[in-house]
């Protein structure tokens, strides 16, 4: 994977924490740096730590999974994109709350994390300019960010795939 590709994934995976981020902003209203860096701690954090889980259970099934790892990667990649790209055209809301105590923070951390399994500093850095914008533009841009955030990781899923029947 190139390094194009690498923070193009970053971005895609990040996506989902910039629009919990910028619900956060939003719910905050007043937003302090200290809102911005206990976002970016959390979710960058938390994608920095399942990179690592992710790691050790590959390992442990390296042997089963290697023969299908494409078919793998684009299933998540194209699951987690979809899903991605229904939350951000779905009418329904998601209630919003300006609690930054440990048990909200890391429900919000893991929700977003767990698909990801990596890339965790593009994401400190992207969280904290969600909380900012939240605070700023307000709900504008919480949909596009998220829908193109799907749309990358499929794109990526597709590639990987294509990869593997060596049409590119």
């Amino acid at each position: 994977m190139g390094l194009i590709e690498l923070l193009l994934l970053a971005v895609g995976l990040s996506m989902d924490a910039f629009a919990v981020s910028v619900c956060k902003g939003l719910a905050m209203g007043g937003v302090k740096p200290r809102h911005m860096l206990i976002c970016g701690a959390w979710f960058g954090g938390f994608q920095a730590l399942m990179p690592m889980i992710g790691y050790l259970l590959g390992a442990a099934f390296e042997n089963v999974i290697s023969a299908v790892s494409s078919w793998i990667a684009f299933g998540l990649l194209v699951l987690i994109g979809g899903n991605m790209l229904r939350e951000a055209l779905s009418k329904d809301e998601e209630k919003e709350t300006n609690k930054m105590d440990v048990r909200t923070m890391f429900m919000l951390a893991v929700a977003t994390s767990i698909d990801a399994l990596a890339v965790g500093v593009t994401t400190f850095a992207i969280s904290c300019g969600g909380v900012k914008a939240g605070g700023v533009f307000g709900t504008k841009y919480k949909t596009k960010a998220e829908a193109a955030g799907g749309v990358i990781l499929i794109l990526i899923g597709v590639k990987i795939l294509l990869e593997h029947f060596g049409i590119l």
